[in-house]
């Protein structure tokens, strides 16, 4: 915890929701504050998708969103913003125009915002970006444990021949030795997919597979409890792709499929995560040109909470 006392958000029965800047949930400005312990950073970008478009305006559709959260999260019994000092630090310019070049810059960014105690939760943006961020991450703890929230399993090698697009990082990070393979999961992944040999080539890179109805037979403690045996005390990355919800809890997202968890299923196994080794995470693919009414921006907004809650917890909380 920063030695001093953490600035929070602005009073909201003082200053209304709607009016003032639109930083994550009403927060101070990374440079308004002397250090940070977690910051809240957006990626908008999202050359990397490979049907809808519109994932580069979800971090700022995010944000409005988060105007209604309140500082103390009764489900994890945390007021996060006085526990550690939470920022919001803006978003982070990469080349819409050349992928490669748009990975390397997030990655530098990535660490050189976490270069002290800093954490990051990332918001994009389309799910490409994880790759740099689980490439940061790993540079500083060694290869991490990934618990992946998604419709996909995003372990496909390329995409019209190109390697680095957004069902392609965690094959990558695999690759690149960057992962902790006895300790990967993928949640929520259902529909249908090219061929069997995809959940071959899956299981071969080492990932462990909790698909939605796995989630609705088993129920929400023994998946968690299964998924914590998994991960152990080992530094832990989440990243959360918006489309692991139905579509009726999520329907501006760039590839929805039915079938999925409902937000309360996925803020409960988030929460479920509490004392974990976490070191980063990150709430990808909303897309607000799909959205209707903030339905899915309100609900990245919270799980974008949870995970600045559970940070803010720290390990063995």
């Amino acid at each position: 915890m920063s030695e001093q006392r953490p600035v929070g958000p602005l009073d909201s029965s003082q200053i209304p929701r709607f009016a003032g800047f639109a930083t994550f949930a009403r927060l101070p400005r990374i440079d308004e504050v002397p250090s940070a312990d977690v910051a809240v950073v957006g990626v908008p970008f999202d050359s990397g998708v490979s049907y809808r478009p519109g994932a580069r305006f979800g971090p700022s559709a995010l944000r409005e969103a988060s105007r209604l959260l309140r500082p103390y999260h009764p489900g994890l019994d945390v007021s996060p913003f006085a526990e550690k000092q939470v920022v919001d630090a803006g978003d982070i310019a990469v080349n819409p125009f050349h992928i490669g070049e748009a990975i390397e810059k997030l990655q530098q960014e990535a660490e050189a915002l976490t270069a002290g105690e800093t954490k990051l939760v990332t918001v994009g943006g389309d799910h490409t970006i994880a790759l740099p961020l689980l490439r940061a991450a790993a540079k500083k703890h060694g290869p991490v444990a990934l618990l992946h929230f998604d419709a996909h399993l995003d372990t496909w090698d390329t995409y019209f021949g190109e390697p680095y697009t957004h069902g392609t990082p965690f094959r990558r990070a695999v690759e690149e030795g960057i992962l902790d393979t006895s300790a990967v999961s993928h949640v929520g992944t259902r529909g249908p997919l090219y061929g069997k040999r995809d959940l071959e080539e899956d299981r071969r890179l080492g990932f462990g597979i909790v698909t939605s109805g796995d989630v609705l037979r088993r129920g929400i403690d023994e998946t968690v409890d299964a998924l914590r045996q998994r991960i152990g005390d080992r530094p832990l990355y989440v990243s959360v792709d918006i489309d692991v919800l139905d579509p009726a809890h999520a329907p501006g997202t760039g590839t929805p499929e039915a079938g999925g968890m409902t937000s309360r299923e996925l803020l409960e196994i988030l929460r479920g995560l509490r004392g974990l080794n976490l070191v980063g995470a990150d709430v990808v693919e909303l897309a607000p040109a799909y959205d209707h009414a903030e339905i899915t921006a309100v609900a990245a907004s919270h799980v974008a909470y949870d995970l600045v809650s559970l940070l803010a917890l720290g390990r063995d909380a």
